[in-house]
């Protein structure tokens, strides 16, 4: 929702990334397959908020027009 929100996903994402790259590294397939969830966990998660973002504008969207409607019509 807001740039903190961005930033904490993209933190999540990168460490997940990490964590899949240490465990390619090491052979440790469990490190790698969590690394990876964190990942999707990460992009869910601004899939979310993208979400949130797009209904919020919508709504305001909307209140703008019904606004604008009624400033036409009481002309």
């Amino acid at each position: 929702m807001g740039v903190g929100d961005d930033m904490k996903n993209a933190a999540e994402k990168l460490g997940g990334k990490v964590k899949e790259g240490v465990g390619k590294a090491t052979g440790n397939e469990s490190l790698e397959n969590e690394g990876r969830a964190d990942q999707v966990k990460a992009a869910g998660k601004q899939a979310a908020d993208d979400v949130k973002d797009a209904a919020k504008d919508a709504g305001e969207g909307l209140r703008n027009a019904g606004k604008n409607a009624r400033d036409a019509f009481e002309r």
